[in-house]
């Protein structure tokens, strides 16, 4: 079951099943602050890649927005909001954070919670020869999931290809078309996704993969399925 706490004005989401998670909408980003060290992965604009954070923040950006320099804008911002620019991780978007949805669920020897902010003006499908640009342009559709529990490096990998399918599948579902080329589109041309894991000492077991057919793998991508379904479904809602 899908939420989107942010559509009637909350400033906050209680995650029923992670409730030390600080989830807040504030007026342009959206925090989630989980107190302590995670393992990362991504393509986030801001501190990307392998790495470790304990703030993750997605950003409506302004319309002065510098596409020249994505990072130094995200650092900028980060500090002015009163975050740790060496904790946090940064993703960017145009998209409307208040249509945001959150799915979340207590998988195999893990707890999982998903965050998908999305619109669909920019959406692409890949493997078609397009038009292309060089420079960076904010995501569209931002994915953040967080794992509590244990995860491998491969495995946190496993679990962006994981996520990045289950997108796609929501895109076909809802029949979301590449404007230019008419057919239908697998994300769009900036998304960003974001795997974080608590790597926590409760959890005794260590997940090795995270595909379609792995318990973990297999609840990754329902979550990711049914966050983005409802937030591209909505987009155009009030």
């Amino acid at each position: 079951m899908t939420t989107q706490p942010f559509r009637r004005g909350a400033a906050s989401y209680a995650s029923p099943l992670w409730p030390e998670l600080s989830i807040r909408y504030e007026t342009d980003h959206i925090s989630i602050a989980c107190g302590r060290s995670y393992e990362t992965l991504s393509n986030a604009p801001y501190r990307g890649g392998p790495g470790s954070g304990e703030r993750f923040v997605n950003w409506k950006v302004p319309l002065n927005y510098d596409c020249a320099d994505p990072a130094a804008m995200m650092h900028e911002a980060l500090i002015r909001w009163g975050y740790d620019p060496a904790k946090a991780v940064g993703l960017q978007t145009a998209a409307h954070l208040t249509h945001a949805a959150f799915a979340e669920e207590a998988g195999d020897e893990c707890r999982l919670l998903v965050c998908a902010s999305a619109g669909t003006g920019n959406a692409a499908r890949a493997g078609l020869a397009r038009e292309t640009f060089s420079a960076y342009e904010p995501g569209t559709v931002n994915l953040i999931v967080l794992v509590d529990g244990k995860m491998t490096e491969s495995a946190r990998v496993n679990a962006v290809i994981t996520a990045t399918e289950a997108k796609s599948a929501a895109f076909a579902d809802l029949d979301v078309r590449d404007r230019s080329l008419g057919r239908t589109a697998t994300g769009t041309s900036t998304d960003a996704v974001l795997v974080a894991v608590s790597q926590s000492e409760r959890s005794r077991y260590v997940h090795r993969y995270a595909g379609a057919a792995t318990t973990i793998g297999n609840a990754i991508g329902r979550l990711v399925y049914a966050a983005v379904h409802e937030a591209v479904r909505t987009q155009g809602e009030p």
